[in-house]
């Protein structure tokens, strides 16, 4: 049977208009209040169009700068769109801004009523309420402190406490998750678990890939100003990974280029990575096959042999691995080494390769390429350290 429809979006486009002259004062408006200005148009959001179910947990995903908080205000009824049409078929609070109306001069007793008010709840409602909002925000030492002396991660406990109370059908939430510590943040995700049980619709904006794969039924992707994707959490945690990954790759590979050295009569024309697939990419997953072959040319012919070396570093240099040919007689002829692993032991990140050719006794370099190919990992994103065992649980 199918969900009933919480939230519609039909074909949502944003454009801003953005002045060329900036004028910050009174006097300065006044002055040129007869000239014209001119302004540059910047489309947010394009085209836009996905229904969200109720009791769905909805992930919006991208990059910064993509549109995906425009969208949210859209949702909020903050922004009213260009084009298109939002229609939200129950009530909705926004977790966007939090502490939107806490005045600094007044005690956190007095900003929960002036917040649940804001928030439409009675003064009866809130005062029930009231007990469990200070201790949900751990925050029964300071109740009657000015909120001016709180810290901004006080602040932030105390206005999600308040917010949670809005007895609303349809939650927004834009990344208020990304401050105050692990454990609030924990007591935080119970919460959604809560809501989401009792049947709530929760829209989460976040770039938490982590938690868009515990959390989220569906996720859109927006990209530039439009919708990329709209699909499952992990195909979308991929599709953001990759997205990430480009500019990422680009900026280590222009960190990195011109760093070369060797004698020569022998050079490394070309390396290519290659994905489970055989086709040549840059973007793998931690337990696939990986493999890099690398095409030799010939200047000059060398008597010996070839040694081959690779060597694997994480983006900030710190260096994983380094596999060479060493064991193996490669003859100095041959025009294309290949090194294969079953399962790349890597976990998410972006990672560089440094690829050398030696003479057979490793003495002589023939070319050396350091930190030259870049390349980058997705995988669990709740793995921790550099590389994954890829060990089996068990118990008696």
């Amino acid at each position: 049977m199918n969900k009933a429809v919480a939230i519609e979006v039909r074909g949502v486009s944003k454009t801003f208009r953005l002045p060329h002259e900036r004028y910050s004062s009174l006097k300065q408006n006044a002055l040129h209040m007869f000239t014209k200005r001119n302004y540059t148009k910047f489309k947010a959001l394009n085209d836009i169009s996905f229904d969200v179910h109720e009791g769905e947990f909805f992930g919006i995903v991208g990059r910064n700068g993509s549109g995906k908080s425009t969208l949210l205000k859209i949702l909020a009824g903050i922004y009213v769109p260009s084009t298109g049409k939002v229609k939200i078929n129950g009530a909705l609070s926004p977790f966007i801004e939090l502490g939107v109306g806490f005045n600094p001069e007044l005690s956190a007793r007095d900003n929960v009523f002036l917040n649940g008010a804001i928030l439409g709840l009675t003064r009866v409602q809130i005062t029930e309420k009231f007990e469990d909002i200070i201790h949900f925000a751990e925050l029964e030492e300071f109740v009657d402190q000015k909120l001016k002396n709180f810290s901004s991660g006080m602040q932030v406990r105390l206005a999600f406490s308040i917010a949670i109370q809005a007895q609303a059908d349809i939650l927004l939430i834009d990344e208020v998750l990304a401050v105050g510590d692990s454990s609030f943040q924990k007591k935080c995700f119970d919460v959604f678990r809560r809501l989401k049980k009792e049947g709530r619709t929760i829209v989460f904006v976040t770039h938490d890939m982590a938690n868009v794969m515990e959390f989220c039924d569906r996720v859109l992707v927006i990209h530039d100003s439009k919708a990329l994707a709209l699909t499952g959490p992990d195909q979308a945690a991929d599709i953001y990974n990759q997205l990430n990954a480009k500019d990422a790759l680009q900026e280590i590979h222009a960190q990195n280029v011109n760093k070369r050295w060797g004698s020569g009569e022998i050079k490394i024309k070309e390396a290519t990575f290659r994905d489970r697939a055989g086709k040549a990419n840059t973007y793998f997953k931690t337990g696939e096959s990986f493999e890099v072959t690398l095409e030799l040319g010939h200047i000059k012919r060398v008597a010996s042999g070839l040694m081959v070396g690779l060597a694997f570093h994480e983006a900030d240099g710190t260096h994983i691995a380094g596999p060479n040919s060493g064991k193996m007689n490669i003859s100095s002829r041959v025009k294309r080494v290949t090194y294969h692993i079953d399962k790349l032991p890597f976990v998410d990140g972006n990672y560089v390769m440094t690829v050398a050719v030696y003479d057979s006794t490793g003495k002589r370099t023939y070319d050396f390429i350091e930190k030259g190919f870049p390349f980058s990992v997705s995988g669990n994103a709740r793995s921790y350290g550099i590389t994954t065992l890829f060990g089996t649980w068990d118990t008696q």
